[in-house]
C-alpha cells in the first residue's frame, strides 16, 4: 500500500552526486529527543512537537531533526522538513549549513540536544531560546551544585 507522502523523509550523505530536495532556505531548526530511554520520554517529544506547531503557527519554515520514528515529531507531516538523522555536532552543522537556517531550538529535546548547545554555539549556529551557556549551568552538575551553594539552597550531597 505505497502511496506518496507529501512531505519526505530526509537522509544526508557525503559525495552523493545530487540532492532529492532543495536546500530550505532559512527556517528554525528544533532538535528532537532521539531515543527514548528511561528519563528521557515522551514529554521531550510533546515539547519538540509543541515548538514546531507554535514556530509555523508564527510563520516561521520549521525543521526536525530526529531519529526515533516512534514519535510524533517525526511524522513527516507535522513539520515542514524532517531529517532522519543522528543527533550530533556535524550532522546537524551539516542541516544548518546547507538549508541555511535562522536558527536552532535545542533546549526542548532533553539531554542530547542539551549536551550539544555548548558544541554548536562554538561553531557559530544561532541558538534559540534558551541561550547554550544558560543550559550548561543547568546541566553541568558542578556548575549548578555551585550556584545552590552560592544562594544558599542545602543540596544532597553527591
Amino acid at each position: 500500500a505505497e502511496y506518496p507522502a507529501e512531505t519526505n523523509y530526509l537522509y544526508t550523505t557525503y559525495h552523493g552526486s545530487e540532492h532529492d530536495v532543495e536546500p530550505a532556505g532559512g527556517g528554525v531548526v528544533v532538535l528532537g529527543s532521539g531515543a527514548y530511554r528511561i528519563g528521557s520520554s515522551i514529554e521531550f517529544d510533546w515539547c519538540g512537537v509543541s515548538c514546531i506547531r507554535t514556530l509555523r503557527k508564527l510563520g516561521f519554515k520549521a525543521t526536525m531533526i530526529n531519529y526515533n520514528p516512534e514519535t510524533v515529531s517525526t511524522d513527516y507531516d507535522e513539520c515542514d522538513r524532517l531529517y532522519f538523522e543522528e543527533l550530533s555536532r556535524e550532522r546537524v552543522l551539516d542541516i544548518y549549513q546547507r538549508d541555511s537556517s535562522d536558527g536552532v531550538v535545542v533546549s526542548v529535546g532533553g539531554q542530547i540536544p542539551n549536551g550539544l548547545a555548548i558544541p554548536l554555539d562554538k561553531a557559530g549556529v544561532k541558538i534559540m531560546g534558551t541561550t547554550a551557556a544558560m543550559i550548561d549551568n543547568a546541566e553541568d552538575r558542578s556548575k549548578f551544585s555551585d550556584a545552590l551553594d552560592s544562594i544558599g539552597v542545602q543540596q544532597p550531597a553527591w
